[in-house]
């Protein structure tokens, strides 16, 4: 039996299941939420996704849109998750986006595919330090913004003080911030309503030709590359030849349709509309996010302004463990790179560890992300060397060469100086941690530029500092210093003139490059040092002593000895002559000098961590 039901918004088709959205735009609205971490986005989310019968009652859980283990163990979104629900006769495209700093990345390209965003503010904690920045974000793509105050239900929540932060940050009327309780659901229903009535409807022309903008993409072992684009002129329908804009390869659209719980097939999207094309596409390289799709019988005449680049902050040397595992671990970094478009990598090869790739990342947390899931995806079991960012090495020729690897270092004499990043740093904290976060950025050659008052006693200060300083261990230092209350965002304000020098690490007068470092020379010796104390920790001893030593070029600034482990030779000896146990001790002591010459010393993962470690 055919059944076949036609009304105003859709017509749906039971005999090939697939659902034709032809939803006119005024009744579309495309949003995005954004807050600082742990403000409640994913609970929001969730109570929305139930109001809505979106999910089932059955297939409810926790973060339902959090579809990665890793996001549900340690209770944070690193994906932006884009899902259609349907609110008295409106079509609601929601994404879900992330709240730490490092997957900013992910926030201005939701942004990119929305008209409004709902600004979420924890009633107990205030405006943080990323709630301004993803705020900036939508504003300067014009995006209507509506304020919500979440848990609003809890003992320790301040409505009306954070209501004066919000209006004090956005410049809105008191009556305009909604408040609710992602938790019990309380104040869902009124935000829903109010999506519709303040989030302008998409803008567009359905009988334009084709441009549709491509915001994210994930790869799929049986159906290849899906893309998910917002559609925003003309109309794309099943079947239709398309080409990628700025690659300009060409494919069928063998299935278009939208993003539910499940990806659900439609016969046509129009303006407006927010879904997912599957062509078959194998290759990584072929889809960029950011690019244009478009009809190849009637194609636009420009892309779409896409998204700036991701600009890479933090470098750091990925190898696998087994040589043999080269190939498989560059496929599983180009998969990983389609659905994380803000992971850059290239070949690089160390004499320590082989041939592997010079990775670029967001922050450490993305780094130890991405080194998660390359073990939990892809079976990949790499070690990571030493994190550093990236240098302007200038030369006396007057040459100029960008070095994001210390074993890219030109040679002492040839230098004439180096440049590091810095950054412009924002804390945002209660007056009691003042003392003692100030001293921790000035400890990381922070220049206090400003302070001042919020609200209350809460204040923000801004710091410039180098980038080289912040990217190990500045993050989780500020967090205990100040009892998990100050928050943290920065961005890049240039590059400076500044006194560095690379460590080298010998272990038995051989370097070990992958060990390397490049740090500021006032800090040099103490923190050499340091890392000889601590690989003394770390390396096994052999049956000959290993000398580590620190040096800047060719003078040695610090050494540990691993002692040897002995053999009792004259265990066998009972009394007898002194010179036949000299003997044995003059033939035990040629050994362990030729075993030196030909020993190997293996250095393991946890020594390439033990920078990160170091306090």
């Amino acid at each position: 039996m055919h059944i076949r039901i036609i009304c105003s918004t859709f017509v749906a088709d039971f005999d090939n299941q697939t659902i034709n959205c032809s939803s006119s735009m005024d009744k579309i609205r495309n949003f995005c939420i954004i807050a600082h971490i742990d403000h409640g986005k994913s609970t929001l989310a969730d109570r929305m996704l139930e109001l809505t019968d979106t999910v089932d009652k059955r297939d409810m859980e926790n973060q339902v849109l959090d579809d990665m283990d890793l996001e549900k163990e340690r209770g944070i979104t690193i994906k932006s998750h884009a899902i259609q629900m349907n609110h008295k006769g409106f079509t609601l495209n929601l994404i879900d986006t992330p709240g730490h700093v490092d997957f900013s990345y992910e926030v201005s390209r939701s942004i990119a595919a929305c008209e409004g965003a709902l600004l979420v503010v924890d009633a107990t904690q205030g405006v943080q330090a990323q709630t301004i920045s993803n705020l900036y974000m939508a504003l300067d793509h014009d995006l209507e913004i509506i304020p919500v105050m979440n848990k609003c239900d809890m003992d320790s929540a301040m409505p009306d003080m954070v209501e004066d932060e919000i209006v004090d940050l956005l410049g809105c009327r008191r009556e305009e911030i909604l408040r609710c309780s992602a938790k019990t659901g309380e104040g869902v229903e009124a935000i829903l309503d109010a999506i519709i009535d303040r989030i302008p409807a998409p803008q567009g022309d359905k009988e334009a030709p084709l441009q549709c903008l491509v915001f994210d993409s994930v790869f799929n072992s049986f159906r290849g590359i899906i893309a998910y684009f917002k559609v925003v002129n003309g109309t794309i329908r099943t079947g239709d030849r398309v080409r990628f804009f700025n690659t300009g390869k060409e494919y069928d659209a063998d299935e278009i349709g939208v993003l539910k719980l499940d990806m659900q097939p439609t016969r046509e999207l129009s303006a407006g509309n927010v879904g997912y094309i599957i062509s078959g596409i194998k290759t990584s390289t072929e889809v960029k996010v950011g690019d244009t799709i478009t009809h190849v019988a009637r194609p636009c005449t420009k892309a779409i302004d896409g998204f700036q680049e991701a600009k890479p902050m933090v470098f750091a040397g990925v190898y696998p463990i087994e040589a043999e595992d080269y190939e498989d671990l560059r496929a599983s970094l180009e998969k990983l790179q389609l659905n994380d478009a803000s992971l850059t990598f290239q070949p690089e090869s160390s004499v320590a560890l082989g041939f592997g790739f010079r990775c670029g990342f967001l922050g450490l947390l993305h780094m130890e992300i991405i080194q998660e899931r390359l073990d939990r995806e892809f079976d990949m079991n790499v070690i990571t060397t030493v994190p550093n960012v990236s240098y302007k090495v200038y030369t006396k020729d007057g040459g100029m060469k960008e070095v994001h690897n210390p074993a890219g270092m030109p040679d002492l004499t040839e230098i004439d100086h180096i440049e590091e990043p810095y950054i412009r740093a924002s804390i945002i904290t209660t007056s009691n941690y003042i003392g003692n976060i100030m001293t921790l950025c000035l400890d990381k050659r922070g220049e206090l530029v400003k302070q001042e008052y919020i609200s209350g006693n809460r204040m923000e200060l801004l710091f410039d500092m180098p980038l080289g300083e912040i990217v190990i261990d500045f993050y989780d230092k500020l967090k205990s210093i100040s009892k998990g209350y100050a928050s943290f965002d920065w961005h890049q304000n240039g590059f400076r003139p500044s006194n560095l020098v690379k460590l080298d690490i010998l272990l038995n007068g051989e370097q070990v490059d992958a060990l390397s470092t490049l740090t500021h020379r006032d800090n040099a010796v103490d923190f050499g040092r340091r890392m000889c104390e601590k690989l003394k920790e770390l390396l096994p001893r052999q049956q000959f002593d290993i000398a580590i030593q620190a040096a800047i070029g060719a003078k040695i600034i610090a050494r540990e000895t691993v002692k040897q482990v002995r053999k009792d030779v004259l265990a066998k000896c009972y009394g007898g002559d002194v010179s036949r146990k000299r003997k044995l001790l003059e033939k035990q002591k040629r050994g362990k000098k030729r075993m030196k010459q030909i020993g190997n010393v293996e250095v393991p993962q946890k020594a390439f961590l033990a920078v990160l470690k170091l306090d």
